[in-house]
């Protein structure tokens, strides 16, 4: 068997990858992770919404030492779509302050992180400069 997965269960594969959040049906806060109840205000219902696949570089930073076979040096950063914060490396870029500055606006990208003995492919997800 062959095809794709998502590395992290709120990334949208397809012809348009994109992330959702658990949205607080209460007071509008937005998890990527499960909840059992709001961490805003208690509420325990929640929906799904869709996040902008375009945001700005709200915080960054170098990473230059990581565990053994992580691939350094990288862009650990913040980035805000639309009023939602979002973690993720950026990518497709040197990683650098000349290449990476705050307020950059930038987009989402997917890229193949390994594939398993069936060929099956584990995609994550990061954001490039626009």
């Amino acid at each position: 068997m062959s095809g794709q997965v998502p590395l992290v269960d709120y990334l949208v594969l397809g012809s348009d990858p994109h992330l959702i959040a658990h949205e607080c049906t209460s007071c509008g806060a937005r998890f990527f992770d499960r909840r059992n109840a709001c961490a805003n205000c208690e509420n325990d219902e929640f929906t799904d919404v869709d996040i902008p696949t375009t945001g700005e570089l709200r915080a960054f930073t170098i990473v230059s030492m990581a565990a053994p076979g992580i691939e350094v040096p990288f862009v650990a950063s913040v980035v805000d779509c639309d009023g939602t914060s979002v973690r993720g490396n950026i990518i497709n870029t040197p990683p650098d302050p000349d290449h990476v500055k705050l307020g950059m606006k930038v987009k989402l990208a997917t890229y193949k992180v390994g594939t398993d003995d069936q060929g099956t492919e584990a995609i994550g997800f990061g954001f490039e400069p626009i």
